[in-house]
């Protein structure tokens, strides 16, 4: 009679044997409490903090691996679909290009700049693992730094695109021994650009003054023509292609997409790919990559270093686009709210939004959104380049 009851405890005994789940659970909570409750990105946090904790059931069923007459588990197949490939990541920035107006950043090139500095993070990241993989409690190689240090561009999709592509290269590598991070990079990016509306407001104010954030920017009178705009995403994908040919993926489906928007020809195309595909993706991806972290892979040392790093990478992105702008000011006849630079980050437009948000807490009557949008996108178009040119340089010096 035992043996026909003890399966029913099998639950229990799971979880006994792992209490590291319940921590998880914790963790979970947490997220669904920035997610729901203060509504921080609900649309990446709720999907992410439900595969936190489907992960993290007794026995695991949704995330095992199938085998002996059993099919993989219902998040396991969508892993093996978005995680070990560029398929999500790439729709994703499909869905991003129909959604993206390049406007702001037409109208105001010196914007660039600014997203050009927020890759600083990313650099400090990279060497910050490095370092720590000197001491005996990591082993963090180049291609593993290289995956953290994009985490500060707080993009989440360009984080799994080269986290996965850094893994294969590691796996091809005999004499190298890879780390598989992809999920606790994913995870740290995706976190990050949820919790932007947390993380930036403390670091604008201490590096900026009120004078500076009451700053006012006029719009631009030049109106950006259709054709301009039509033939901008057209030269973006040659020239990226030619200059950083391993970036050529990511920016390439995210000007397709800005086409689809911008032609004016193809508005069926350009809403699926701003609505049902991207809402489709999002809660693929989120719950793949909250399933990703089981307590036996969140809970090391090597996982939590990676979210201290993504974290320091990202205050870093932050700082370096404040103090770019302050530094134009002082050539510009008009000056620039310093507090744009801070959307150099790639997070969009989450970190526009508390450009202005920090703004109207100033001055109701500032509104600087359309132009913290230009360095936003920007970030997004540097990240992505960013990680085009570590994929071309970084397996030369490991191989």
């Amino acid at each position: 009679m035992i043996e026909y009851i003890e399966p029913l405890f099998e639950g229990f005994k799971d979880l006994f044997s792992n209490p590291g789940m319940v921590i998880m659970w914790v963790i979970a909570g947490l997220l669904y409490y920035f997610g729901i409750y203060k509504k921080k990105e609900p649309l990446l946090l709720v999907p992410i903090s439900t595969g936190i904790l489907l992960a993290n059931l007794p026995m695991g069923e949704l995330v095992r691996i199938g085998g002996n007459g059993e099919p993989d588990g219902f998040l396991r197949i969508f892993q093996n679909i978005g995680m070990a490939n560029d398929v999500l990541p790439l729709l994703i920035f499909l869905g991003m290009g129909a959604l993206t107006d390049f406007e702001p950043v037409l109208s105001n090139p010196k914007t660039l700049l600014l997203g050009a500095a927020a890759q600083v993070g990313v650099f400090a990241a990279l060497l910050g693992a490095l370092l720590i993989s000197m001491t005996p409690f990591f082993d963090f190689g180049l291609l593993e730094a290289s995956s953290i240090g994009i985490i500060g561009g707080a993009d989440g999709p360009t984080t799994i695109f080269i986290s996965t592509r850094m893994r294969e290269i590691g796996q091809s590598i005999s004499t190298y021994e890879m780390s598989d991070i992809v999920g606790a990079t994913a995870v740290a990016a995706y976190s990050y650009m949820a919790l932007v509306p947390i993380i930036q407001p403390p670091i604008i104010r201490f590096f900026t003054s009120q004078s500076e954030r009451r700053i006012r920017m006029d719009y631009s009178e030049k109106k950006i023509s259709k054709r301009t705009k039509i033939i901008f995403p057209i030269i973006t994908i040659i020239i990226i292609s030619i200059l950083v040919p391993d970036a050529s993926p990511l920016i390439s489906v995210m000007m397709f997409g800005n086409l689809l928007r911008e032609s004016g020809v193809v508005d069926r195309l350009a809403k699926t790919a701003q609505n049902e595909l991207m809402n489709i993706v999002i809660i693929l991806l989120g719950l793949s990559v909250g399933a990703t972290m089981p307590a036996n892979v969140f809970l090391k040392i090597e996982t939590i270093s990676i979210f201290i790093l993504g974290l320091l990478s990202f205050i870093f992105a932050t700082i370096s686009g404040i103090l770019l702008a302050k530094l134009m000011n002082v050539f510009l006849k008009k000056p620039i709210n310093p507090m744009i630079g801070a959307a150099g980050v790639s997070a969009v437009p989450m970190a526009a939004r508390v450009v202005q948000n920090e703004a109207a807490k100033e001055d109701p009557n500032n509104f600087l959104l359309m132009h913290a949008m230009g360095p936003n996108v920007a970030g997004v178009i540097g990240t992505a380049t960013v990680a085009g040119v570590l994929l071309a340089v970084v397996p030369k010096l490991v191989s």
